[in-house]
């Protein structure tokens, strides 16, 4: 058997970190069992879905290194989903209701008066077919419901009705199919909600296991029961916690909170969001992971807490720049051409500067500054500027090798007197403009003898 996963958001938005974690936790999970990944889009909602909130979802996959073996569109499958409902209604488990949403309001409303919990109560089961017709007369459209298996003998007479799975993160679960409502699997107007196309398409598609957040844990009770009435084996299931902002609030697609690609825009690497998106809330120290084959080595699904995690963009700052001081030229040059940074004094000006960088985009600045000289003329003391001049006056001569800068203010010092910040501020603030950045003696080589000169006050 090969496993078999789906990432299955509806294309109604941009995804965020959150969405992310779910796609990098199926993604990771395959990746580990050598399966397939199926990138499928629930759109059954055809006022609300777009090929282009599709298109931009695919694009934030792949930037993560996410790349499905196959994509899927609900929106064209319904013929396989109108089969599985004749099915239900020969099995007779899926019933027509004539309800309108302000009559099903206010028998919640009764109900819960009456100290009961707000669910369905089946009431269409009883209609009679002069009701029916007269519904039918009057325009009414039915939305059709699924008869969910909590009773013995009478479905008016709900009872205690477990199910059971062992869940990949939560491990033992169990809901009650009494407690819930019938759910609606069929709109007045023909189309879809979700949990029917999700079911069948699973089958369909061979998922062996469906790894979510955990606001579905609910849901899975009546999948389980669904499957069942389609007379299929459930795949596994894995719940994973929730990712909130540091405050506590829940992220959402319609708002655009923490969307990838506004994470993207902001100079954030791949690899720092797929690492805090996947270790934050588990018992793995949240580090950078240099890919996405690393990281799968510190998934574990079971090692997720049961509580939501609180995400902290500061801490997604904190990652992206230990990614940043750390990459290699070769896996920066590409990126580093299309800032305008190439030639032979690329790499050694990477390696220089990467230090001190928070994204990858900030070397555009020290590219400027080795090129052009500071922005702005450094402000200087007449004491300072007096001694910049007998110091560019030592400055040594050419050819340089790696300890110009050692040599060269070595001979300052020994001339001037200065040393420590003294000596070392004015002539941070001569060559570049400004009072931190990258070693100055990594900077003088590529600056060569004509460019420092050329910054003397």
């Amino acid at each position: 058997m090969t496993v078999t996963v789906r990432f299955a958001p509806s294309p109604t938005g941009r995804i965020h970190i959150g969405n992310a974690r779910t796609a990098l936790f199926n993604w990771l999970f395959a990746l580990n069992n050598k399966g397939r990944f199926i990138q499928r889009f629930d759109d059954t909602d055809i006022s609300r879905s777009t090929q282009e909130f599709a298109d931009s979802i695919l694009y934030d996959l792949h930037w993560l290194g996410i790349f499905p073996d196959v994509t899927e569109y609900q929106s064209r499958r319904v013929e396989i989903y109108d089969a599985a409902v004749e099915r239900l209604k020969a099995a007779r488990v899926l019933y027509a209701c004539y309800e309108t949403p302000e009559e099903l309001d206010l028998r919640r409303k009764v109900r819960r008066t009456r100290g009961l919990p707000p669910v369905y109560g089946r009431e269409a089961l009883t209609l009679t077919p002069e009701q029916v017709a007269e519904y039918q007369s009057d325009g009414r459209k039915p939305h059709w419901r699924f008869l969910l298996p909590n009773f013995t003998s009478d479905p008016l007479q709900p009872e205690r009705t477990e199910i059971h799975w062992n869940d990949l993160v939560r491990g033992e679960e169990t809901v009650d199919l009494a407690s819930l409502s019938d759910p609606v699997l069929l709109r007045e107007d023909g189309t879809y909600l979700y949990t029917l196309p999700s079911v069948v398409d699973d089958i369909e598609m061979g998922v062996t296991h469906v790894i979510r957040g955990d606001d579905h844990v609910t849901n899975t009770g009546v999948q389980i029961a669904l499957f069942q009435a389609l007379e299929a084996v459930p795949p596994v299931f894995g719940h994973h916690n929730l990712l909130t902002t540091a405050s506590g609030e829940g992220l959402s697609k319609r708002t655009g909170a923490l969307s990838i690609e506004s994470l993207r825009e902001d100079g954030i690497e791949p690899m720092a969001v797929a690492s805090l998106a996947v270790l934050v809330g588990t018992s793995e120290n949240v580090a950078t992971m240099p890919d996405l084959a690393e990281l799968a080595g510190h998934f574990d699904p079971a090692a997720t807490s049961k509580s939501a995690a609180k995400f902290d963009p500061d801490e997604l700052f904190v990652l992206n720049r230990a990614l940043i001081h750390h990459m290699p030229f070769s896996e920066a040059r590409d990126r580093l051409i299309v800032l305008g940074v190439s030639g032979d004094k690329a790499e050694p000006f990477w390696l220089a500067v990467r230090g001190n960088l928070d994204r990858l985009a900030d070397a555009v600045q020290w590219w400027r500054i080795l090129g052009d000289g500071p922005q702005e003329p450094p402000e200087l003391s007449g004491e300072d500027r007096d001694f910049l001049r007998e110091a560019f006056d030592l400055l040594p001569e050419e050819p340089w090798n790696g300890t110009v800068w050692k040599d060269w203010t070595g001979k300052i010092r020994e001339a001037t007197g200065r040393k420590g910040k003294a000596l070392f501020m004015p002539l941070r603030l001569a060559l570049t403009g400004q009072p931190s950045g990258p070693e100055l003696a990594d900077l003088l080589p590529l600056l060569g003898r004509e460019g420092t000169l050329a910054r003397r006050p």
